[in-house]
């Protein structure tokens, strides 16, 4: 009598969260910040320890940090005020990042967020949901969300060399993954309105509502 083989079928557990690229922070003494290598990822939420908040605005700040182009428009002498002129100042904001895209259940990535792709263009996935239907985040990877029916196909990398992680999910169901990656961006910014308080509360309210414009969120109240 042939022994049956027991197929173990793994559920997927399908995650979408925002994530700030980070680069290294090792000579930053403007605040406390966490140790990141160099183009790791920090998910974004408000259950941040105040270190890694300071993390994430040392670097969107860092993304952010350019030199007046009006000649009146200078910049503050002191550090602080220099490091904090483009973020405070400038009319279109960066946030190098994105929504990633993961299956906890294996651990495979379905959406990277790539290069030339920010957190504040997370607004894409609306249009994935119910405006062209398709959106391209990045490079290397190239992936891609795409509209079919009444599903989503999500494609880590579109333009690769080699066969690509692809998983097909009901419109519904990112619907709830795209809204509680807000949410999640939502918390953080109400989590880094009260770090600002605490640590540079000098500049609390502009500063909270720049990261609000870099992440393309209400303020907060």
């Amino acid at each position: 009598m042939a022994t049956k083989r027991r197929v173990r079928h793994h559920p997927h557990v399908i995650v979408m969260q925002p994530i700030l690229e980070i680069s290294a922070s090792d000579d930053f003494a403007l605040w406390p910040v966490g140790e990141h290598e160099s183009f790791d990822y920090l998910v974004l939420n408000g259950k941040l320890t105040p270190a890694e908040v300071g993390t994430a605005v040392m670097q969107i700040a860092d993304c952010n940090d350019s030199e007046p182009q009006e000649e009146h428009d200078s910049s503050p002498t002191d550090p602080l005020g220099a490091f904090l002129h483009g973020l405070l100042t400038m009319p279109d904001l960066l946030a190098v990042g994105g929504f990633r895209v993961t299956d906890n259940a294996t651990d495979t990535v379905f959406v990277e967020p790539g290069c030339c792709n920010g957190l504040e263009s997370w607004r894409d996935w609306l249009d994935v949901l119910d405006g062209t239907g398709c959106a391209y985040f990045g490079h290397d990877p190239s992936s891609v969300a795409e509209r079919v029916n009444d599903v989503v196909r999500f494609t880590l990398d579109a333009h690769g060399v080699d066969v690509s992680p692809v998983i097909e999910l009901p419109v519904e169901q990112v619907r709830r993954l795209v809204a509680n990656a807000q949410q999640d961006l939502q918390d953080f910014l109400g989590l880094a309105g009260t770090w600002a308080e605490q640590h540079l509360p000098a500049h609390a309210a502009a500063l909270t509502t720049a990261l609000a414009r870099a992440l393309d969120l209400p303020p907060t109240p």
